[in-house]
């Protein structure tokens, strides 16, 4: 039986990071959870295993139930009935076996009913159960809204809310609006206190709301009466037990037809306060943001790998002029770069997981005891490599998942532009991913700082003492680059014109995750040669073609040149 687990080693591997032994010593506290729930592990060893089952389980139910419910939720999708939304029939029983299966409020501490685990962890399943269904997965990964409310919310809030989300109610943060996209700070949505109630009441619209009717609502609204910028929002809690929300409509899209995209009116609705009035976008949202493009970053790497598994099953099968055009130069080129390409985003994606672990675990410790100096600055450490990296492992893996579930298509041929084969609905899938959850562009604006003032230049050159000593003639051409880089970055900021370096940004950013990347592809193959080695040697050349060709072009450029690239006007 197909399990989406046990069929990719590659998701185990990264069970063994280098820095997963330090997650579950933070995470679990001591492993002081085992004297009172029987199923908290007891050492590393026992976590470890702990989540290998969960794992497995995941991948039973991926494969076997949310995999086969895929075509079907794709055709009927949601629809609205008097104000509600009705998900397709088989999201249901995809529900419902998650629900069994107790993958609901998995990151939420046990005493609140989930299983405590990181986000690393939380990013498996969450690729296993997007390369079943990228909708479905949308839906299910919206429960990690839990972990803003766990954050900023009080005791009573987390008391009353979290054990609903572990016992499978869905979750939703209503930031979007018809005049506030990416630019939040433009949000109307307005909140007023109500002194007779003692409740904050909720009015206007929203738009764009992915599972917009669920059962709990982190809601971003204008609670400073005369304020127009982002300082006036704050964050509230809206239960749908309560009412004064409706669905206006559900969005007709070109993909992830399983995730129901509501327009929401909110007429006097009774909502809580979350955290602080005038903290909602400055600080909360920002968490809940980077949250969410991790979890995107997740989902693209599952639809990756199902574009390369849909791809090369094909390859092999299809016979041309005598052949299996899995011989073809042409298609075996494709899949390699595939294959790269999701082994290598993969690897960022977990190194990212894991850095977030780290600082979120001691963040949680600090709500119970004042940290020592060394565990400040082990936060401050990781915080810092967090922020720069999720941006580069939402962009990155979201533009490698368009690409891979575009080449699925070109390995099919004609037969890819034919509804009845899967990797139709990939490619109208992937498409998303690199604009919900703030576009690649804007992950761009996310790192470029970090590019700019030299700190992930400072990152890969410490990335590339850790490899010292390997004699990897991989890890020399690599090194080679460095240079090539960081003489495209002097150059970059020596024009000290902000239109030229906005423009030239992009090819910055790409050259710097293909270099991290290549070096973690590295690691990864020195460790277990057997899954990436060939995915490190074909990683490392493409990286070189780019790295050299934006070199070259950045090197070229003058700030005059801006002019030619403008649109006609």
């Amino acid at each position: 039986m197909a399990n989406y687990y046990s069929d990719h080693p590659e998701i185990g591997f990264y069970l063994n990071h280098p820095l997963m032994a330090r997650i579950v010593e933070l995470k679990e506290k001591g492993f002081a959870d085992a004297k009172e729930f029987d199923y908290a592990p007891v050492d590393l060893g026992d976590a470890i295993e702990n989540y290998k089952q969960i794992l497995d389980i995941t991948g039973d139910v991926a494969a076997n139930i949310i995999a086969p419910n895929s075509e079907s939720v794709d055709l009927e999708g949601p629809h609205l009935e008097n104000g509600r939304m009705i998900y397709a029939s088989k999201t249901y029983e995809n529900l419902d076996a998650t629900r069994k299966a107790g993958l609901w409020g998995v990151s939420m501490p046990r005493r609140y009913g989930g299983l405590n685990l990181p986000n690393a962890i939380f990013s498996m399943l969450s690729e296993m159960i997007s390369a079943a269904d990228a909708g479905f997965q949308t839906i299910w990964s919206l429960q990690s809204c839990i972990d803003t409310l766990y954050e900023f919310g009080n005791e009573e809030q987390r008391q009353k809310y979290i054990p609903r989300v572990c016992a499978g109610e869905g979750m939703s943060m209503d930031l979007t609006e018809p005049d506030a996209g990416s630019d939040l700070q433009r949000v109307m949505l307005k909140a007023t206190f109500d002194e007779k109630e003692n409740c904050w009441r909720l009015n206007g619209v929203k738009r764009f709301i992915t599972n917009g009717d669920s059962d709990i609502h982190l809601v971003l609204a204008r609670s400073e009466e005369g304020t127009k910028d982002g300082r006036g929002l704050s964050m509230f809690i809206y239960d749908k037990r309560n009412g004064g929300v409706n669905v206006r409509h559900i969005e007709h899209k070109l993909g992830i037809h399983g995730s129901p995209t509501c327009e929401l009116t909110y007429k006097n609705a009774k909502a809580e306060l979350c955290g602080s009035t005038r903290l909602g976008l400055i600080k909360y949202v920002m968490s809940l943001m980077n949250g969410a493009r991790l979890g995107i970053a997740a989902q693209s790497v599952g639809l990756s790998q199902e574009a390369y598994n849909e791809g090369l099953a094909y390859a092999k099968e299809r016979q041309q002029f005598g052949d299996k055009i899995i011989n073809f130069p042409a298609v075996y080129d494709m899949l390699s770069r595939m294959k790269a390409k999701l082994d290598a985003g993969r690897s960022l994606l977990y190194q990212t997981a894991c850095y977030v672990d780290i600082y979120k675990a001691l963040e949680d410790i600090e709500r119970e005891r004042k940290l020592t100096p060394e565990e400040k600055q082990e936060l401050k450490k990781y915080q810092r490599l967090a922020d720069a990296f999720t941006p580069l492992a939402k962009g990155m893996n979201s533009e490698y998942a368009n690409q891979n579930a575009y080449d699925a298509i070109s390995i099919h041929g004609g037969s890819g532009f034919i509804m009845e084969y899967k990797c139709q609905r990939l490619y109208r899938d992937a498409r998303i991913f690199s604009i919900y959850e703030g576009t690649t562009q804007l992950q761009v604006v996310a790192a470029i700082r970090y590019i700019i003032n030299g700190t992930m230049l400072q990152n890969i050159k410490e990335m590339v003492d850790e490899l010292a000593g390997t004699n990897s003639p991989l890890l020399a051409r690599v090194e080679k680059l460095i240079p090539v880089y960081e003489e495209a970055l002097t150059t970059v900021k020596a024009l000290e014109d902000q239109a030229a370096i906005d423009f030239l940004s992009r090819r910055l950013y790409d050259m710097t995750c293909e270099i991290v990347m290549s070096l973690l592809i590295i690691r990864d193959a020195q460790k277990a040669p057997e899954l990436f080695e060939k995915s490190a040697n074909v990683y490392v050349r493409m990286t070189e073609e780019d790295v050299y060709g934006k070199s070259a072009y950045i090197k070229a450029f003058q700030v005059e040149d801006l002019a030619s690239f403008k649109a006609a006007e």
